[in-house]
């Protein structure tokens, strides 16, 4: 689909929902939406935010009759009013397709035995990996969030050979997997991870243990789900599907559309959504369109791996830090592993922030504390309180793990 479609459709879509979403009639109200835009008016619409969906509770942004609605998907809600996404039947059919083009990527095919570990329900996410390998022909094993010991029996029993799921989760199950001595046990060949943006550490550490190829595939739930982008066998970034997404990047102070190949923050139009169209939704991840056509051949265009969001950033002693940052420090230094924390806690009234991180087996900890202090003190411009932990002393998630706590009052 060339670009003039894609904008022609952009616009349709904004007339549409213009008219028809409660949410949209009041955002646009004073706006010459009627006409045909010019790509220029279009980049001046305002954002649609996170903050607008949790207003528009329960399902203010619907722009289809009620009876037109056959599901409903909802963010889990945990720092506010939870966003509901309603569905109309070609909605899912569409997310099917695209999460069935994942699969292709990813070399999956209907021989394929796919374990589906995130949650079932309000969550998109396992219902939307679902539907794309019954499409595909795949046989599915749909085991859930949780229970390990199920899972890797199940994994075992049944021969999976895909596996999807958090990049969290999916190291639980690597480090599993080595403790129980499985890895002649599995038939595992591929990996599907996402939900979270994930480090080199993570990737060396599932890569050492199970030795599959994995692939990230990105999506929220406010744009259908997981399934809108995703690696291919090239590893050089996500192809987005431009024929039912429409990407930006923007500058997240500004709000400054940039040109290709500059970082900054995934805005996204669904210019094909029924029930729930977006328009200019900012998702806050930040990565970068990736300029040129990919040596795989795919027409997609890509995105690159997500390396953090616009809204994670802290504020530690007047200096402001993203956790990626951390990371990037810590995958400098030979022997630490993939886990850490960052621990921001008051001492005296004054910031503390504290950095726990894994080590591997026979390096030195008073070694690699004094390296992790001095690479903070380098890279951040701070002074941290570093601790050292042997490997599998941080907490593990199924989910999402929890990089940044902060107990300051």
């Amino acid at each position: 689909m060339n670009e003039l479609t894609i904008m022609s459709q952009c616009f349709a879509q904004v007339r549409r929902v213009a008219k028809l979403s409660p949410m949209y009639r009041k955002k646009f109200a004073e706006l010459p939406v009627d006409t045909m835009m010019t790509r220029e008016q279009f980049e001046s619409l305002p954002f649609t935010t996170k903050q607008d969906l949790r207003d528009a509770y329960p399902m203010g942004m619907q722009c289809v009759p009620d009876d037109e609605i056959v599901r409903v998907h909802s963010s889990s809600g945990t720092t506010g009013t939870p966003v509901i996404m309603p569905y109309s039947r070609q909605d899912l059919e569409d997310w099917a397709v695209m999460m069935e083009r994942c699969f292709q990527f990813a070399g999956v095919t209907p021989s394929d035995r796919l374990q589906i570990t995130p949650g079932f329900g309000l969550w998109t996410a396992g219902l939307g990996f679902q539907a794309g390998a019954e499409r595909l022909g795949a046989m599915v094993i749909p085991t859930g969030a949780g229970n390990t010991d199920r899972q890797l029996q199940l994994m075992r029993d049944l021969q999976a050979s895909v596996l999807i799921g958090t990049s969290s989760y999916a190291l639980v199950i690597a480090e599993e997997v080595d403790k129980r001595k499985m890895k002649g046990d599995i038939h595992l060949k591929r990996g599907i991870f996402g939900s979270e943006r994930w480090g080199d550490k993570i990737r060396e550490r599932i890569y050492e243990t199970l030795g599959i190829e994995f692939f990230d595939i990105y999506g929220l739930t406010e744009i259908y789900g997981p399934g809108i982008a995703i690696d291919c066998h090239e590893h050089a970034g996500m192809h987005y599907f431009s024929d039912y997404v429409y990407c930006e990047i923007i500058d997240p102070k500004s709000g400054k559309v940039l040109p290709a190949g500059e970082q900054g923050e995934i805005v996204i139009t669904t210019f094909r959504k029924e029930a729930a169209p977006l328009i200019r939704y900012r998702t806050r991840d930040i990565s970068r369109i990736i300029p040129g056509e990919c040596s795989c051949g795919s027409p997609f265009p890509r995105l690159d791996r997500i390396v953090g969001r616009s809204d994670d950033m802290i504020k530690v002693k007047g200096t402001n830090i993203y956790p990626a940052q951390v990371e990037e420090i810590l995958k400098q230094i030979d022997g630490f592993g993939s886990e850490y924390r960052i621990i921001l806690e008051n001492e005296d009234l004054r910031d503390r922030m504290v950095v726990q991180a894994e080590m591997r087996e026979g390096a030195d900890p008073e070694e690699l504390a004094e390296k992790l202090v001095r690479g903070c003190k380098s890279g951040l411009g701070i002074r941290i309180v570093p601790q050292v932990m042997k490997n599998g002393e941080l907490p593990r998630s199924e989910k999402k793990t929890q990089r940044v706590i902060d107990k300051r009052y």
